[in-house]
């Protein structure tokens, strides 16, 4: 049986230029992060470029998730990081089952995305997870190694800057995972590359 397409405008021009921004940002910090925690005459970027680089990066990262920040606030885009309680972990396991089983028998979405619901539940738990936890922790982390004198000198007997540190890393190595996870489930639409055209165009197609 055959569907027709649908095109749902989902993404207006500031979450388009925020999103590539905040890509091209992260694959910078990533790349620079690593260079900086490996550090060794083969890295991809030497230590001196790389630290220069990371920080330039996350003082752009920051002015990148103000603007998201504010506009989640300000416009309806902020409605799509509202988790509903209600039926909330019935939602998780018919996503969870769908992404596990259902979608490699060619079963339909559980939650299709239209105007009122542009992310599936395992997506919104995990992006709220991310743009409103790990993020700001990596942001705020990261502040605090650029600038070693706000942070505390001790917590519990533990040296304040190794924990800001270890934070800093973990939530690192946190957004580089989910991110790889996010492009590979960016390929699960229409088409192989349907999604990654929406974030040009701004329509999600649907089927």
């Amino acid at each position: 049986m055959n569907h027709s397409s649908e095109r749902i405008y989902l993404y207006p021009v500031w979450i388009r230029i925020w999103h590539m921004t905040n890509a091209l940002l992260c694959l910078v910090l990533i790349i620079t992060g690593l260079s900086i925690q490996f550090s060794n005459p083969g890295t991809v970027v030497k230590f001196n470029a790389a630290v220069t680089l990371h920080n330039i990066a996350g003082i752009l990262l920051t002015l990148s998730y103000t603007g998201f920040f504010l506009g989640n606030l300000f416009t309806p885009n902020g409605a799509y990081y509202v988790i509903p309680v209600k039926g909330f972990f019935i939602r998780l396991t018919k996503q969870f089952l769908y992404y596990t089983i259902g979608i490699f028998k060619k079963e339909h979405a559980p939650f299709p995305i239209n105007e009122e619901s542009k992310f599936n539940p395992l997506q919104q738990v995990t992006y709220v997870v991310l743009m409103y936890g790990f993020v700001p922790f990596v942001i705020l982390s990261g502040w605090g190694l650029l600038y070693p004198e706000i942070t505390v000198n001790s917590f519990f007997g533990f040296s304040g800057l190794d924990l800001t540190d270890l934070l800093h890393i973990g939530s690192g190595f946190a957004i580089s995972i989910i991110m790889c996870v996010h492009i590979y489930f960016c390929t699960i639409g229409k088409t192989p590359t349907s999604n990654f055209k929406s974030m040009i165009n701004g329509y999600h197609e649907s089927h």
